[in-house]
């Protein structure tokens, strides 16, 4: 709620460290400083238990890390970059509330539960094209499909 007892909406962005995902969280971030929104910026990684392919051949021999560790290092990683993006959007304007969370699983499922309540959900492209994001799957086309709430899927800049 706001001081005047309006519902303060959220905009959910998918963050991974990516460029894409920096001009996302940049999309999202001035949407919500517009509207009068909070952002929550979610990383989602993929926990040591969806490592399968680890228990065999040479690369069983790679310990896999703590859980509560890699999820302690994937949040830390992700508040640097909001910090960073933070800095670089708002300059000296008012910056939206900024909460950053580091979820495991497979980010197109936990993007559209996190987003399930959301006003709008921002996400990056790396610009595969359409042949690429049909046989590599794409976290954007899947939270598009899914998604309860508006989807925006920011594109890389095209080249002049």
């Amino acid at each position: 709620m706001t001081e005047n007892g309006a519902r303060q909406g959220v905009v959910v962005c998918g963050i991974d460290g990516s460029s894409g995902s920096r001009r996302a969280l940049q999309e999202a971030i001035r949407t919500a400083a517009r509207r009068g929104d909070r952002v929550r910026a979610v990383a989602v990684y993929e926990p040591p238990e969806m490592w399968a392919a680890w228990g065999y051949g040479p690369a069983a021999a790679i310990p896999v890390p703590d859980p509560d560790t890699l999820q302690e290092n994937e949040l830390a990683a992700a508040r640097r970059m909001v910090d960073e993006v933070l800095a670089e959007t708002i300059g000296d304007g008012t910056p939206p509330e900024v909460s950053v969370e580091a979820l495991a699983g497979r980010p197109a499922e936990v993007l559209v539960d996190v987003a399930r309540d959301a006003d709008e959900l921002v996400v990056g492209h790396r610009g595969r094209g359409a042949f690429g994001s049909t046989v590599l799957g794409s976290v954007g086309l899947g939270c598009v499909l899914h998604a309860a709430c508006p989807v925006t899927v920011v594109p890389e800049p095209v080249a002049a």
